[in-house]
């Protein structure tokens, strides 16, 4: 199948709005803007030597040649200037990235001088400016990043223990995914799983984060899952800004989504610092009853910490915001794919019913001999690449990419996309074939799935990679063990997807029928 073609996209609502009235300030602004930048622009070509790239216009550069799926736009345009070229967008350069051996060389050959974020504005104001994921690479970055990643595994999988109970934690919520569908299915009925997937995952780092998990139905739970969605939503508004300040300048409907990406922002990050004085007012240094607490020791009361207090905030922030996401997305591109190839879902349940029964419900112990849901699960973030770009990295120091110089602090979009669809590493890429991820006996090619790029790579590296394939695995297995999928044939499934950070499927109906006996595990949270 082509992959243009099939996978749709939805209009932003920046696009939408833009398709309205022009206001005349917007126009007399653009004109005069125009004309500086051009004057500039002049200027600049005769002193500064470019890279290969598409020829960039005043002012706006190339944003307006992106399109609405800009990682497919970017990587036709590798064919014509190599898998290292250089675009303008508003008032910066950017350099991108294409293709597996390009990336690889600059992410992991050359991991430091690529480990930078740009000194966007909008990056400032996430997580109080103390993000991990979207902070400026410096030692202090280390340190941070060192108490979050053993934080994390301590909670999830540092030793047998910390292993099981995570694992129930993503049981329970998986069943009670299953009786959340199934009565979302009554007499018939088709639904849209995003939102219950949302709070499954969410649910998860919730329970990690502070001790406790919300009930599908939960209105402080609902209003912080719309914040999270929200910033998803909006964050292009932030980037748009970042290398547009001008947008800032007059009324425009960027103008007015960068504002709500402001609010989200402080409103998740306030929810996020009341949960956490309310661990700081309770706290016991002889019991760790949580992530938050783990972090709160560690940081404020550590004695070789290097970091404040408000790094607190952030790291949690960043766990819950980050994890849900992606968690999200890619079971809702699973349960689609489910339905859109039935003969993948059969198999798979005949494969699960002979491991594992229909007394008990699978386990983590149990993949080994699952190879099919991990491959079907791996084609299926291989195939949609629904994370098709990393967060922007920005050089930390002069440094070359296939004979090509890339000065220090230039900003670098990584398309993962195109990793996900070289041709040179993947045949047939625009096919779905969850068996290229097999060996001639039937086991997991662990070098294919490496190959994979979804949690990009090097040192910005996701943190929670790997117990998000935990999490997927359990998920998928729970899910297919005890329910059947099917579409609605007035709505069949298509790949059309709305673009942001991820992309999200965007007709996905389908209902639940149960198989088997219905099982549950109660959480321990």
């Amino acid at each position: 199948m082509a992959i243009d073609s099939e996978f749709g996209v939805k209009s932003s609502s920046i696009i939408k709005e833009w398709s309205g009235q022009v206001h005349p300030a917007l126009v007399a602004s653009f004109v005069f803007l125009f004309c500086l930048e051009a004057c500039l622009w002049v200027r600049n070509l005769r002193l500064k030597r470019r890279l290969p790239g598409p020829f960039a216009w005043p002012v706006v550069g190339n944003a307006m040649q992106l399109g609405q799926m800009p990682h497919i736009t970017l990587a036709k345009l590798a064919k014509k200037y190599g898998n290292v070229y250089q675009i303008r967008l508003g008032c910066s350069d950017v350099v991108v990235l294409n293709g597996d051996q390009a990336i690889h060389e600059a992410l992991i050959q050359h991991s430091t001088e690529f480990a930078g974020r740009p000194n966007f504005v909008s990056f400032q104001m996430i997580s109080g400016g103390r993000s991990l994921t979207f902070s400026n690479y410096s030692k202090q970055w280390k340190a941070h990043r060192k108490v979050a990643q053993s934080t994390l595994r301590a909670f999830s999988s540092a030793n047998s223990q910390t292993k099981k109970a995570f694992e129930q934690h993503v049981l329970a919520e998986a069943t009670e995914l299953v009786q959340v569908f199934l009565r979302h299915s009554a007499n018939g009925q088709y639904f849209y799983p995003a939102y219950e997937f949302t709070v499954a995952a969410a649910n998860i780092m919730c329970a990690l984060c502070f001790g406790r998990r919300y009930g599908h139905e939960d209105l402080e739970f609902r209003t912080l899952l719309h914040r999270v969605e929200k910033f998803g939503e909006t964050v292009g508004a932030g980037s748009l800004v970042d290398v547009m300040p001008w947008l800032q300048s007059f009324p425009n409907p960027v103008r007015n989504i960068y504002e709500t990406f402001k609010s989200v922002n402080n409103d998740f990050f306030t929810y996020v610092k009341d949960k956490v004085v309310q661990h700081r007012e309770s706290f016991n240094p002889e019991v760790t009853r949580d992530m938050s607490d783990a972090i709160i020791r560690v940081i404020e009361h550590g004695e070789e910490s290097t970091l404040t207090r408000e790094y607190v905030e952030a790291t949690i922030t960043d766990l819950i915001g980050a994890g849900q996401d992606t968690m999200s997305t890619v079971m809702q591109w699973i349960i689609l794919l489910l339905v859109k190839y039935p003969d993948y879902q059969a198999k798979l349940q005949q494969l699960i019913d002979k491991v594992v029964g229909q007394d008990r419900l699978p386990s983590i112990e149990d993949r080994s001999n699952l190879a099919l849901l991990d491959a079907f699960i791996f084609e299926t973030m291989r195939f949609t690449s629904f994370v098709p770009f990393t967060i922007p990295h920005s050089t930390t120091s002069d440094v070359t990419i296939e004979s090509l110089r890339i000065p220090k602090d230039t900003v670098v979009f990584i398309n993962q996309w195109s990793v996900n669809h070289d041709p040179l590493k993947w045949k047939d890429p625009h096919v779905f074939d969850p068996m290229r991820f097999l060996d001639e006996n039937g086991a997991l090619d662990r070098d294919r799935t490496n190959s994979v790029m979804i949690f990009s790579t090097g040192k910005r590296r996701c943190i929670g990679s790997q117990i998000a394939k935990v999490q997927v695995f359990l998920f998928a297995a729970v899910l297919l063990h005890q329910l059947t999928f099917e579409s609605n044939l007035s709505v069949p499934p298509t790949l059309n997807c709305s673009y942001g950070l991820t992309l999200k499927p965007l007709q996905l109906n389908v209902r639940a029928k149960l198989r088997g006996k219905l099982l549950g595990v109660v959480s321990p949270a």
